[in-house]
């Protein structure tokens, strides 16, 4: 049996919509298929830089808040960038944003911090526009699926 890998969940879920959305991932990521994954969830700002670093790959989700990132995922940037810097290069990576417009701004912020860290990007990220729909969470689970089999599998 090969060891257990780590995907950690570092995802902004300010209302019952989106707290539906990190939900997803963490059912797709525990998808009973999936044998050698622990998927856990972090909120931004109780994650650290221990959390990163015992990571084996990491899914960020974000609302848009005036063309951004949440302040939540900013501040959890702000405290782990240094510590990880020289440490997380090459780890795999994904982003959704739930974003009530077109969530440009918020991939392009989030683009510049993980190129700054050196992570690998899994996918594209998912961007959920406009009003919320059932899909988002279908699609959630899928990248929560993806992301863990993909790290069962070891190609991520």
């Amino acid at each position: 049996m090969s060891q257990r890998k780590r995907l950690l969940i570092v995802a902004h879920a300010p209302s019952p919509n989106t707290e539906q959305l990190v939900n997803a991932v963490l059912r797709g990521a525990r998808h009973p298929d999936i044998d050698n994954v622990e998927a856990l969830h972090i909120p931004p700002l109780e994650a650290n830089a221990d959390d990163v670093l015992n990571a084996d790959g990491i899914i960020l989700g974000t609302t848009e808040n005036l063309g951004y990132m949440s302040g939540a995922l900013k501040d959890f940037f702000d405290r782990i960038y240094y510590p990880c810097l020289e440490h997380t290069e090459g780890l795999p990576y994904a982003l959704y944003v739930r974003a009530g417009h077109d969530g440009t701004g918020t991939r392009r912020a989030v683009d510049t911090i993980v190129t700054g860290l050196r992570w690998r990007a899994a996918q594209d990220p998912l961007i959920l526009r406009g009003k919320f729909e059932n899909s988002f969470i279908e699609q959630c689970e899928e990248l929560g699926m993806y992301l863990a089999a993909g790290l069962d599998a070891g190609i991520l």
